[in-house]
């Protein structure tokens, strides 16, 4: 499965990374603040690694989040241009697909996304990490949770939140979503 091979190939890049900087699996679980245990899994290839966990790896290692993603440098200085549909893509599980929309460009401040949503009767996944997020839904509605509180987007709508609170989405009226996640 493509999904798969891709998980594969983002975890050999994350532990490839921590190997280089000589840091065992417990240092760097203590620099990203997650579990031991977490980082090892991430690094297995064999569960899904949240896009919380490679920003926030990029941030604290200095390295572009899409290197981490796609395993090519960006070269970009003055500008890249994504166009549509030709973000690199990583679906990290059936129901959310996320194409990096700034993966060219050296050491951005911000990491864009065009996230899609595929509609399904899983519970909302939760996930934290260090920052801010700006969220502007494109087509479908959103169902939202931050905190424990639960805000529908519809087309049109944005959010910008502290991403260290718990949040996550799901698509609503068994329709997909599309919107614009901009990583701060």
């Amino acid at each position: 499965m493509i999904m798969n091979e891709q998980i594969k190939q983002i975890a050999e890049r994350l532990k490839g990374l921590r190997e280089s900087m000589d840091l065992s699996a417990k240092a760097m679980a203590q620099q990203t603040g997650k579990a031991e245990n977490d980082v090892l899994r991430y690094e297995s290839g064999e569960v899904d690694i949240p896009m919380s966990f490679l920003f926030d790896v990029s941030q604290k290692f200095g390295i572009d989040t899409s290197t981490l993603i796609s395993g090519e440098e960006p070269r970009m200085n003055a500008y890249f241009l994504t166009r549509k549909g030709r973000g690199v893509s990583v679906e990290r599980t059936k129901a959310y697909k996320y194409q990096a929309l700034a993966s060219g460009y050296r050491h951005p401040k911000v990491e864009p996304f065009e996230v899609t949503v595929e509609p399904n009767d899983n519970p909302i996944y939760l996930n934290t990490h260090d920052g801010e997020e700006f969220n502007y839904v494109l087509e479908g509605r959103l169902l939202l949770q931050i905190n424990r509180k639960e805000l529908i987007l519809n087309a049109g709508d944005s959010i910008y939140f502290d991403s260290s609170y718990p949040h996550g989405m799901k698509a609503l009226d068994n329709q997909l979503v599309k919107f614009l996640a901009v990583i701060l």
